[in-house]
């Protein structure tokens, strides 16, 4: 990892800590609730590991909290501004391409806006998000294809869609340039089944 991802890696296993623990939940407990293994809560909490945005929303899910709370810190003010550079880098294409994480709000209805940026001839899969997941997508240059429950749609500069994220989805770049588009995601009542949980004990 370099520089910033270790750092990020870091705040990341430091925020993960500091909800289970919130929560009252042991290392085996939130790896039971986020439905990975208990060696990668270890490691993502010890800041040993640059987790996948895939594990990323199953700790946020389990934990409440809505991915944008894990790697970005606490609002001020009630504003919060992201500079230029200091976004999340949560994906990493083989060919250079990035997902950035550039801004997001609190749960319970918790809203994400990405910035990606695809190299020619990468793709992203992406597991159905929790039930009532929406995303909308535009794309700024470059053309993209975006599979939806095995349902294939041809998007080009300009062109823009909505559609639920809680089915099976994914997106390649179509063509030898690359793409690039902006997206925002819309995840309702991120975190009530778990402060159900908690005030239930």
């Amino acid at each position: 990892m370099d520089e910033s991802a270790k750092r990020l890696a870091q705040a990341i296993g430091a925020r993960v800590k500091q909800e289970r623990g919130s929560l009252g939940w042991t290392l085996d407990g939130l790896a039971e609730a986020a439905g990975i293994s208990r060696r990668m809560v270890v490691n993502v909490e010890q800041g040993a590991v640059n987790p996948s945005v895939a594990t990323l929303l199953s700790l946020s899910d389990a934990l409440g909290v809505g991915l944008p709370a894990l790697v970005e810190p606490p609002a001020e003010a009630g504003a919060k501004i992201t500079r230029r550079g200091d976004a999340a880098v949560l994906w990493n294409g083989d060919l250079g391409g990035r997902g950035v994480l550039v801004a997001g709000t609190e749960s319970p209805d918790v809203v994400e806006l990405w910035d990606w940026t695809m190299e020619a001839g990468e793709s992203h899969v992406s597991d159905p998000h929790s039930v009532g997941t929406m995303e909308l997508l535009n794309v700024h240059s470059g053309a993209l294809i975006v599979v939806i429950d095995e349902v294939e749609h041809h998007l080009g500069a300009g062109d823009a869609m909505t559609f639920r994220g809680d089915m099976p989805h994914s997106y390649r770049t179509e063509g030898e340039t690359p793409t690039h588009f902006a997206m925002a995601i819309y995840e309702p009542g991120v975190g009530i089944d778990a402060r159900l949980n908690k005030e239930g004990h």
